[in-house]
């Protein structure tokens, strides 16, 4: 692994400890000597996961759309900026310029871009690791609805398992080194008559 999609939260008004886990993100993934990719923000959790890969000595590359690529939106210390026009774009390039995925705490944007990363690799897009940094156990409640939904057949048990959880950096690195792709279960959801 090279480089890291991290998908997270650009709000400022959340609790210090999420801020702060974004930060130690970066800095992990620095001291890793993985590129940082993510969505180019400077505010919220994007702002400091990018200014805590920096501060790591690492690389932070965003990828932004033209209506956000803005002074008072926009990381202006990154390694690269790149900018797309469409949302899709954008998605498609972090997706691209990746080799796994973490979901620090977010709203409607992480989870839609962490549940596209999971819907992609298990019909077979893909097989890299895909994980949440679980801080202050944000994601339990997530996490007890993907559970019902395994248990209600909605969600096979492999799929289930492909989405690694952690609730420190470290830990949920050292989970993506051993990452297993559950490649029959991709054959099994894919039945062909």
């Amino acid at each position: 692994m090279k480089s890291i999609c991290v998908y997270c939260g650009s709000s400022d008004d959340v609790h210090p400890d999420y801020l702060e886990a974004a930060f130690v993100m970066g800095l992990t993934l620095a001291r890793r000597g993985l590129m940082l990719i993510y969505g180019g923000g400077k505010t919220g959790l994007m702002g400091r996961v990018a200014d805590g890969a920096l501060a790591g000595g690492g690389e932070a590359i965003g990828v932004i759309v033209t209506s956000m690529n803005t002074p008072s939106l926009a990381h202006p210390g990154l390694t690269r900026l790149d900018v797309t026009d469409t949302i899709h774009q954008r998605k498609a390039r972090m997706y691209e310029l990746s080799d796994g995925y973490i979901a620090l705490p977010g709203g409607f944007g992480t989870l839609d871009e962490l549940f596209e990363t999971l819907t992609w690799a298990q019909i077979g897009e893909h097989n890299k690791p895909v994980g949440l940094l679980n801080v202050r156990d944000y994601y339990k409640p997530l996490l007890t609805f993907l559970d019902c939904a395994e248990k209600e057949k909605f969600i096979f048990p492999e799929h289930r398992q492909n989405l690694l959880c952690a609730s420190n950096p470290d830990e949920l690195l050292d989970a993506f080194q051993q990452h297993v792709y559950p490649a029959e279960a991709v054959k099994r959801w894919m039945r062909q008559e």
